[in-house]
C-alpha cells in the first residue's frame, strides 16, 4: 500500500526540519570554536612525541593520517552507493567505513586542540586565515553529519552531501597545514 501524498509531505517536512536543525547546531559549533580560538590567549606550547622532530611534525602526520582515512571514506562511500564499477560493496565495507571515519576524526582531535589552544584563531596571512576558518568549519560539519546520521526519513542526497563537504573541508585544512609544512620543512618525522 502506498502512502498518501499528505503523509509523504509531512515526512519530507520533518526531514527538512531535521536537516536545518542539524546545520544550525553545526554552525554554532563552528562559530563557537572560532570564537574560543580568537578570544583565548594562545599558549604557544608544542607537545612533541618520541620519534618526531617537532610538535608541528606530529600535527602534520596526524593530519595526513586523517586525510588518508578520509580518502578511504570517500572510496568506501562510492562503493556502498554503487558509484564505482564492480557491483555490490563487500559486506565488511560498511563497518570499515564507520571505523575509518571514527579514526579520522580521532586523529584530527589532537591537531585541533593544539591549533586552538596553543595558537588560537589567526589571520596573519590568507593561508592561516583560511586554515583557521576551515578548521572550525570541519568540526561544525562533522557535528552536523553525526546528528543527521541518527535521523530517519532524510532525502537520499543529504548524507552524501554532508560527507562530501566534510571530506572537502578536511582536504583543504590539510592543504593549508600539513602540505605547507612538508613543502617548507621537507617530509620529516
Amino acid at each position: 500500500m502506498s502512502e498518501s501524498l499528505a503523509t509523504q509531505r509531512i515526512k519530507a517536512s520533518y526531514g527538512d526540519a531535521a536537516v536545518l536543525t542539524a546545520v544550525l547546531i553545526g554552525a554554532l559549533v563552528a562559530v563557537g570554536l572560532g570564537v574560543f580560538g580568537k578570544v583565548h590567549e594562545p599558549q604557544f606550547f608544542s607537545v612533541s612525541v618520541a620519534g618526531f622532530s617537532s610538535g608541528t611534525a606530529v600535527k602534520a602526520w596526524l593530519a595526513t593520517l586523517s586525510v588518508a582515512l578520509g580518502l578511504f571514506q570517500l572510496v568506501s562511500a562510492f562503493a556502498m552507493y554503487r558509484l564505482i564499477p564492480g557491483g555490490r560493496a563487500p559486506a565488511w565495507m560498511g563497518a570499515a567505513h564507520v571505523w575509518s571515519g571514527r579514526l579520522a576524526v580521532l586523529a584530527s582531535v589532537p591537531v585541533a586542540v593544539h591549533c586552538l589552544y596553543a595558537l588560537g584563531f589567526s589571520e596573519t596571512d590568507s593561508r592561516v586565515l583560511f586554515h583557521s576558518l576551515f578548521g572550525c568549519l570541519f568540526y561544525g560539519i562533522f557535528v552536523t553529519k553525526m546528528i543527521l546520521l541518527t535521523r530517519k526519513g532524510l532525502r537520499g542526497w543529504v548524507i552524501p552531501i554532508a560527507g562530501g563537504l566534510l571530506f572537502f573541508v578536511l582536504v583543504y585544512v590539510w592543504l593549508t597545514s600539513a602540505l605547507w609544512f612538508f613543502q617548507t620543512s621537507g617530509i620529516t618525522f
